[in-house]
Order: structure tokens, then C-alpha cells, then sequence
């Protein structure tokens, strides 16, 4: 059975694509894109590996509306067959749905090298938008659904142009943040401004909360 390394499950999320999503965020990324503040998601870690169906069945199980699933990382072209695995089983569930559900793609690969690059091919094809490109600091311009200006959103099917197309992009509203807590750890789910992180860090530690670490100064 074909296995992906995951290093979390979240639903519902708000602020990365269209609608209220699944998100699914890969392990393992070797691009260490300077400034990234997911990298816990970098390391390959022993144990991270999943089946694939588990995932699915995860989807499958949420209680809520699902208008798609986002997955990110780490780097999810740095797993294809599993990314192609995961893919072809999520549209296969999303076609018994009554409503459309998209599958968008975060990658820090260019855009050419997606497109050009054999080993991609499949899980593309099964993709209804990528966005692509290295996550440059300087950048982070504020760019809809982009962390910087330098990124390409690329709709692949029907519903990528509807929902991720220039005139849909052009309709997004400001970037937004979502925020979750276990107790003892902070998640942030979204793509925050330049250096929001840090001065949001300050804030916090400046009203008495203690931070051990984060993962963005890892």
C-alpha cells in the first residue's frame, strides 16, 4: 500500500483556497526556502509515513461542507507517487459529491519544472490548480494566495480557471491567518505578511506568553 509522509491533518481551513477545505500538509521538503515558517515540515522524519487511504478516509469522514482539499508541506512533489496516489483517490471521492471539490497544490518548485518533469506528470494531471514557485522573503508582497509575488497560481481544469483564475484571484480578499491551539502548541494556517510572525511573536511575548521555540527561526 502506497504511503505518504504527513506531518498534519486539519479541517476545516479557511484561508487557503476556495471555500472550507480539508489541509493536508507533507514531510519532508529539501528547498529550505529562506524565511518558510513551516519548517518542522523539512526533515524526514521516521515514523511520518501514512497510508494513503487513511488520509482519504480521514476526508471522507469530516463532518462538515467541503468545497475541496488543500495540500501543502514540506514539499509535495518531493513524494509524486504518493502525491499521485493521494490525488486520483480524493477525486474519485470528490466525484460522488453534489457540490464541486477542487484539489490544490502548494509546491516551491517552479513552475517550468512542474510542467517540463516526468516524474510530475501524473499527479498534475490530476490537480485542479497549482501554486508554484520558491517562497522569496523580500517578496511577500501580499499577493493573493501566494506567499511571494514571484509564485504562480496555474489552474489546470474547469474548476481551477473558476475558482483560481486572474478574475477569481482578483476577488480575494485580504489574506487571512487561522490560528489553533492544543494547549501547549500554536499552529498558524495561512501565508502571513512579512515578518507578521515575528512582530505577532513580540506581541504575545510582550502580554506574558512564553515561547520555547517557533518554527519559522528554527
Amino acid at each position: 500500500m502506497t504511503q505518504l509522509a504527513v506531518n498534519r491533518l486539519h479541517y476545516p481551513v479557511n484561508v487557503l483556497g476556495h471555500g472550507v477545505r480539508a489541509g493536508v500538509w507533507v514531510q519532508g521538503c529539501t528547498l529550505a526556502c529562506p524565511g518558510c515558517m513551516s519548517r518542522d515540515t523539512w526533515e524526514q522524519r521516521p515514523g511520518a509515513e501514512v497510508d494513503v487511504e487513511a488520509v482519504v478516509e480521514w476526508v471522507r469522514r469530516l463532518p462538515g461542507p467541503l468545497d475541496g482539499v488543500t495540500v501543502s508541506g514540506g514539499e509535495p512533489f518531493q513524494q509524486p507517487h504518493a502525491l499521485a496516489e493521494l490525488l486520483d483517490a480524493l477525486r474519485e471521492f470528490g466525484a460522488t459529491a453534489e457540490a464541486p471539490r477542487d484539489l490544490l497544490v502548494f509546491s516551491g518548485y517552479a513552475w517550468p519544472r512542474l510542467r517540463d518533469g516526468e516524474p510530475y506528470r501524473r499527479a498534475l494531471s490530476l490537480c485542479d490548480a497549482v501554486v508554484a514557485g520558491p517562497y522569496v522573503a523580500r517578496r511577500n508582497t501580499g499577493t493573493p494566495l501566494r506567499g511571494s509575488d514571484n509564485q504562480q497560481v496555474v489552474p489546470l481544469t474547469q474548476w481551477g480557471h473558476e475558482r483560481y483564475g486572474e478574475e477569481a484571484l482578483a476577488g480575494y480578499a485580504e489574506r487571512r491567518v487561522q490560528v489553533m491551539t492544543d494547549g501547549t502548541e500554536l499552529r498558524v494556517i495561512g501565508i502571513p505578511h512579512r515578518a507578521e510572525l515575528a512582530r505577532w511573536q513580540a506581541a504575545s511575548e510582550a502580554g506574558g506568553v512564553n515561547w520555547e521555540s517557533a518554527t519559522w527561526t528554527a
